[in-house]
């Protein structure tokens, strides 16, 4: 016999998706936080953004975001499910399209927006974040 969801069940296993701490989030974070970097964490950017960033720099400039594969349409990974697909497909097109307003909004104000797929390593994403953060130390030291 075929299991299936009811809407119920859906909603249920909907709200366990966490929002923030994720298991790569986790990893970045341990990672920064042992190379002495300091970050605030769910936070937009700047007051009324009206977004919010997994990682935010703020004296630096630099919103982090690591994005999951299903909510974010990873073009390795997605698969869009079958019931209520329609629905579904709008909603991720839908997501994919903020994530490029907020990276342009960012961008326009003078920001670096940094994104990470969560397939991705989060050892080498952390690498990478903390180069990009120490560059801007390095430039402000310069002009000062």
């Amino acid at each position: 016999m075929i299991h299936q969801e009811t809407p119920a069940m859906t909603t249920a296993r909907m709200r366990k998706v966490r929002r923030r701490d994720t298991p790569a989030e986790l990893v970045i974070r341990r990672h920064l936080t042992h190379l002495g970097l300091r970050y605030r964490v769910d936070v937009e950017p700047w007051p009324g953004f009206r977004r919010r960033a997994d990682i935010v720099f703020r004296r630096e400039r630099i919103a982090i975001f690591v994005d999951g594969c299903f909510w974010h349409g990873c073009p390795l990974h997605y698969v869009s499910p079958k019931r209520n697909g329609d629905w579904w497909r709008s909603k991720i097109t839908s997501n994919v399209r903020k994530d490029g307003e907020v990276a342009a909004s960012l961008t326009t104000n003078g920001w670096s927006c940094l994104r990470f797929w969560t397939h991705s390593d989060m050892d080498d994403a952390a690498q990478d974040i903390a180069r990009r953060v120490k560059s801007v130390h390095r430039t402000v030291a310069v002009k000062v």
